[in-house]
């Protein structure tokens, strides 16, 4: 439940959501994980759908900065960084704020809850 473990879960689901492939991004997840940005609440499912059709790509996702909170089996992720790549067929780059929360469950840290914002 170390800072460096969630650390390094962080990293390892910017790179699955990259693969672009549901199976690899979905373990990161509790299954009700919610997204929450400007165009309101997205489940898990309805995140992943447009990601297994193809819909939705990404090329890039990484952070430049990160600030980890744990207290108990309980964790707050504050990051800022670029998420890139299509959707629809039209290329997307947003620089943005992302505050993840994540539980410790069953050996390993999972999110519960993303929430973005811009960065101006």
């Amino acid at each position: 439940m170390s800072e460096s473990a969630l650390r390094e879960t962080v990293i390892r689901w910017d790179q699955a959501i990259v693969s672009n492939d549901v199976n690899q991004i979905s373990p990161f997840m509790t299954d009700d994980w919610v997204i929450v940005g400007a165009d309101g609440i997205t489940t898990k499912a309805d995140f992943l759908v447009p990601i297994a059709s193809g819909k939705l790509t990404h090329n890039r996702m990484d952070s430049d900065e990160m600030h980890i909170t744990i207290k108990g089996n309980t964790a707050v992720v504050i990051s800022k960084g670029t998420s890139a790549g299509t959707w629809m067929g039209e290329d997307f780059s947003l620089y943005e704020w992302s505050t993840s929360t994540f539980i410790w469950i069953d050996g390993k840290w999972l999110c519960m809850v993303t929430m973005l914002t811009m960065v101006k």
